[in-house]
């Protein structure tokens, strides 16, 4: 009886007849309050991001702040002939990983550049460091990143660097670029990551080539699936 009276001021003669339009007026209040703190997270969360990428944390070949980048904007077509093609470009390689990390699956390529990377050592005394880190980060079992190769090319690989050599992880590297060349790279072509930038490639317009825009951190911002990602 008493909700019956509460919701039907009228009936209730003690009630006051302002009451139930201050509860409303509080519930608006309480909505507009967690549209701030949606908006409040999301620029957190952005904040947060390009000060990792700052940091070289997340690596993205974009600048943090809008600014031309030295991509020839006839280069993204390209790196839909070959996952090969794609990782020659730093660009490429950046947007790749990128992507691969808004998918929580970014092991294989972070493996793939850490040996190219141990492949360009040139002091012998800095072989074994960097071997027994990269077997330890991708290829030991429950390893922090470890990437999904068989069990001989892990016997394999830990054999080899037990006395490594600038090709200790050949095998590996060929097995996880076999995996991306299957799976993630064919979804990468797909997803509009990579289409969103197609439509900002150099077109042709009545005989005249016409560029778009060129490629900025603001206009990767804009992705759907990057805004998303955030």
């Amino acid at each position: 009886m008493q909700t019956v009276l509460f919701l039907f001021p009228q009936l209730n003669l003690s009630a006051p007849k302002e009451e139930p339009y201050r509860i409303i007026k509080q519930e608006n209040q309480e909505g507009k309050g967690e549209n701030k703190n949606r908006l409040k997270e999301k620029r957190n969360r952005l904040s947060l991001l390009l000060q990792k990428a700052e940091s070289r944390e997340i690596f993205i070949p974009f600048p943090s702040k809008p600014e031309k980048s030295n991509t020839p904007p006839d280069e993204p077509p390209k790196w839909s002939e070959s996952l090969d093609q794609l990782l020659a470009h730093k660009s490429g390689l950046g947007l790749f990983r990128a992507f691969l990390q808004s998918e929580y699956s970014e092991e294989n390529i972070e493996f793939w550049m850490a040996c190219e990377d141990y492949k360009k050592t040139k002091s012998p005394a800095k072989l074994a460091s960097k071997a027994k880190k990269i077997y330890s980060d991708f290829i030991e079992t429950d390893a922090p990143k470890e990437v999904n190769i068989d069990f001989r090319t892990k016997e394999v690989t830990k054999k080899n660097t037990q006395l490594p050599t600038l090709s200790c992880f050949d095998l590996a590297q060929s097995k996880v670029h076999t995996l991306m060349e299957k799976d993630s790279y064919p979804r990468f072509l797909k997803s509009e990551f990579y289409r969103d930038l197609l439509k900002q490639a150099p077109v042709e317009n009545n005989g005249q080539r016409r560029r778009s825009q060129s490629f900025t951190s603001a206009g990767l911002l804009q992705n759907s699936e990057f805004t998303a990602w955030l």
